[in-house]
């Protein structure tokens, strides 16, 4: 066996003895093992549940009986979007951005139901996870149990009697690289084992997962390489502990949070109350349809009975209250989209300030990485909420284009003082049917991996940074030796 083996051979025979080590591992493994059991268990649960209410939602939607079109587009319609078959591992933002909208006519409504709203401030902490553990609570504990390989040494004498040994600097250092090393792995077990799981029982694509080892592999090993740094820089083992765990406060705690109080203040929100008192002020600008001296509807109406050649509405080949919905839905919803966008961008904004914190917390990057390649992060939320308003409109024009084909236009205005015009405006109940169900889309794994590209870079500056300081340790052990 090569002498950097047998250094660590030596330091793990060492570790098994130590309660601490002992004690901190099993505890961590333990913690693994709920997180993954209860991440995977959630998400499995999650899906069944929000299968079970679309699946309900659709049946509502299309029992309906016969209704005036315009009746159903105020009936409305639920749309749930399910988890990324990762999200057992990450779950993301998926906790804080809900995950049901209702669709209507004339309103673009927000996502509703994330767990964070419905459970108490604890929540707010980060939930428990298999990319929790990994990203906050291993660092820990290579901490706890590394500090002392090389500073411990240092301190009892032994650094000397391995150079009366002919034991090099380098070879010190890469032997306490590997015993801590292997510490790591059995740390990335738990989780290894979590994501060969979804990849076999959720159908995960399996580049995916491998990317996701390969980043958390860099992760940990940018941490064994910081904790073997330090404990060979410092003089004392007490004052390698101090700065390894005031460097994991740092990392993983201070800068990710104040990362969000930056971001709020650099790009703020409106809030909602805000934003719908803007888009009614906005609504009266473009046109009112229920008002019939607004200037857009009047001319809007010029140019109908222009184009069909008619003098009156009760002319035209089609119900002028159908294509008023249609033309009043169309403005409405260019709107809605112009809001949404303001506000995507903005939130862009907070998720570019919060990830160039990267740079001062390998946490940050990490996550950001993790996040997106399972399909949990932001851009994912968005493309739900894309997409369900692409569904939404899609449905309430159809019902619209429905009051104009299939109504007339003196039926529909008789349907409240007539009994049989009433009647015949409620068309058949088969129309329902003929709505598609909603079907989210979830991003490529391509869209993915250019997502988590940004992080993975960052993750590659940390441990450049972390072979310069490796490269240090080495010259100090040497002039130590």
């Amino acid at each position: 066996m090569s002498p950097v083996r047998l250094m660590a051979a030596n330091d793990w025979r060492l570790m098994a003895r130590s309660r601490v080590a002992q004690l901190a591992l099993l505890m961590l493994l333990a913690l693994a093992a709920v997180a993954a059991l209860t991440a995977i268990a959630h998400r499995d649960h999650s899906n069944d549940l929000r299968a079970r209410f679309q699946a309900q939602a659709d049946r509502a939607f299309d029992g309906q009986p016969a209704r005036h079109p315009h009746r159903m587009v105020h009936y409305g319609h639920f749309v749930f979007r399910p988890l990324p078959a990762l999200a057992g591992f990450d779950p993301g933002v998926d906790a804080f951005t809900g995950s049901t909208i209702f669709l209507e006519g004339h309103r673009q409504n927000s996502a509703n139901f994330g767990d964070v709203r419905q459970s108490s401030l604890l929540a707010r902490f980060g939930q428990l996870s298999p990319a929790f553990v990994l990203q906050v609570l291993a660092p820990l504990v290579l901490i706890f149990i590394g500090f002392g390989l090389i500073a411990g040494e240092r301190e009892r004498g032994t650094l000397r009697l391995l150079r009366v040994h002919g034991r090099s600097a380098g070879e010190v250092l890469r032997g306490k690289l590997l015993a801590l090393a292997g510490i790591g792995a059995v740390l990335l077990l738990p989780a290894c084992l979590a994501l060969t799981w979804l990849t076999v029982s959720a159908q995960a694509e399996p580049l995916a997962a491998v990317l996701l080892t390969l980043g958390y592999v860099g992760y940990l090993g940018l941490w064994v390489a910081g904790v073997v740094a330090v404990s060979a820089l410092t003089r004392s083992a007490r004052g390698a502990l101090m700065a390894l765990l005031g460097l994991w406060a740092v990392t993983t705690i201070l800068v990710p949070r104040i990362g969000s109080d930056i971001a709020l203040r650099l790009a703020p929100l409106p809030t909602r109350l805000e934003s719908d008192i803007a888009i009614q002020r906005d609504l009266h600008r473009i046109g009112d349809s229920h008002n019939p001296d607004d200037p857009h509807f009047a001319a809007f109406k010029a140019g109908l009975l222009a184009r069909y050649k008619v003098t009156r509405v009760e002319d035209l080949p089609l119900n002028y209250r159908g294509l008023v919905a249609m033309e009043g839905e169309r403005l409405t919803a260019g709107l809605f989209d112009r809001y949404a966008e303001a506000q995507f961008t903005r939130q862009r904004r907070q998720a570019e300030v919060v990830n160039g914190l990267a740079l001062l917390s390998p946490a940050v990057a990490v996550r950001s990485l993790s996040m997106a390649l399972a399909g949990t992060d932001l851009e994912g939320h968005r493309r739900f909420l894309r997409q369900a308003e692409a569904y939404r409109y899609t449905i309430v024009q159809g019902l619209n284009r429905l009051q104009a084909e299939a109504v007339t236009y003196v039926d529909d205005g008789n349907r409240n003082s007539d009994p049989e015009a009433a009647r015949r405006v409620r068309i058949d109940p088969r129309h329902w049917h003929d709505v598609p169900d909603f079907a989210y889309r979830s991003a490529g794994l391509g869209e993915r991996i250019l997502a988590a590209a940004p992080g993975a870079a960052v993750l590659a500056v940390w441990l450049v940074l972390a072979a310069g300081a490796l490269g240090l340790a080495a010259r100090r052990l040497g002039r130590d030796q």
